[in-house]
C-alpha cells in the first residue's frame, strides 16, 4: 500500500505552504500524483442591511475572494512547476458555507489529504472546514502539519494512541505506508480499562496485526498523570522521540468537543509534531 493520490487545498497566498512542502515530499517518495485545489472563499455574512448595500458588500467580496484564488493558483503552479513532480491544480470559488461540500468532492478520491495545523497562528476559518470536510464528508485521512515542521525523510519513530476504537484502528490502516517504514512504532495506551476485551495485553492485538505488515512495534501502557490525553501523548511523543503522532479522530461528537474540549482538538491546537487523523 503507498499513498498514489494526495491532496492539499489552499485558501490563502500566505496559507498552505508546509502543506504544500510536505506534500511534494510524499509524492516524490511514494511516485504519486499531488492535486492541489486552490479556493476563493466568500466570507460574506449577510445579515439586516438593504439590500443595495448588501448587493454591493457580496459583489466586492466575490471580487477579492476571486482575485485571492487567482494568486494562489498561480504561486502554486510556479512553486509545483520547479519542483518537477506530477501535479493537477483545481480552482473553486464558493462561500464559506458550501466549502464542505467542495472540498469533500476532491478529497473522496484521494489516499491522504495534507494540511497545516488548523487553529495555527493566522489560520482563517477556513483551515478547520478543510480538516473536518476531508474527516466526515470524505472520510479521507488527514495529515495535519505544525507550521515550517515536515516529516524527515526516514522516520525514526512513531507513537500511535490506541484506545481500542474503530476511528484509532482506522488511522493506523491509513498510515501503514507511514508505519512500514518507521524503524519503530510505539503503540501508547492509556490508563486500559481493567474489564476490557484486551485487559491481560492491552495493545497486543493492534501489535500483532501491524507485525504481521512488517512493522516493528512496542506497546507503552501509560498512567493519565495529567489533566488532559493529549498532554500525556504529547509528552509521550516528546520523551521517545517520536516524529509523527497516528490517532483516531473525534470519537466524541464534534461540537462536545468544540464547547468542552477533546483530545482532537487540543491536539489539532497545541501539537507540535505532524499527526495524522482518520475517522
Amino acid at each position: 500500500m503507498t499513498y498514489k493520490t494526495l491532496l492539499t487545498v489552499r485558501a490563502t497566498p500566505e496559507g498552505g505552504s508546509t502543506a504544500l512542502a510536505q506534500a511534494e515530499a510524499l509524492v516524490r517518495r511514494h511516485d504519486g500524483h499531488l492535486d492541489v485545489l486552490c479556493l476563493g472563499v466568500d466570507r460574506t455574512q449577510v445579515g439586516y442591511y438593504d439590500a443595495s448595500a448588501t448587493a454591493i458588500a457580496i459583489t466586492s467580496m466575490l471580487d477579492r475572494a476571486r482575485a485571492e484564488m487567482q494568486e494562489v493558483e498561480a504561486d502554486t503552479e510556479t512553486r509545483l512547476r520547479a519542483s518537477g513532480v506530477p501535479f493537477a491544480v483545481a480552482t473553486a470559488l464558493a462561500p464559506l458555507g458550501d466549502l464542505t461540500r467542495v472540498i469533500s468532492h476532491h478529497a473522496r478520491f484521494c489516499d491522504l489529504v495534507i494540511s497545516d495545523l488548523p487553529y495555527g497562528k493566522d489560520q482563517g476559518p477556513e483551515a478547520e472546514i478543510i480538516v473536518e470536510a476531508a474527516l466526515f464528508a470524505a472520510r479521507t485521512p488527514v495529515l495535519a502539519l505544525p507550521e515550517g515542521q515536515l516529516l524527515p525523510e526516514r522516520l525514526k519513530t512513531v507513537l500511535v494512541a490506541w484506545d481500542e476504537s474503530i476511528e484509532a484502528l482506522t488511522a493506523v490502516r491509513k498510515a501503514l505506508p507511514l508505519l512500514q517504514s518507521a524503524d519503530l512504532v510505539r503503540i501508547a495506551v492509556i490508563d486500559p480499562p481493567q474489564h476490557g476485551i484486551e485487559r491481560s495485553d492491552p495493545g497486543g492485538m493492534l501489535c500483532q496485526m501491524l507485525a504481521r505488515h512488517g512493522v516493528a512495534c512496542e506497546v507503552d501502557v501509560l498512567s493519565k498523570t495529567l489533566p488532559r490525553v493529549s498532554d500525556v501523548l504529547r509528552r509521550h511523543a516528546l520523551d521517545s522521540g517520536a516524529e509523527l503522532i497516528v490517532m483516531g479522530a473525534y470519537g466524541h461528537s464534534r461540537l462536545r468537543e468544540s464547547i468542552l474540549g477533546g483530545t482532537t482538538r487540543n491536539m489539532l491546537e497545541h501539537s507540535t509534531l505532524p499527526v495524522l487523523m482518520a475517522h
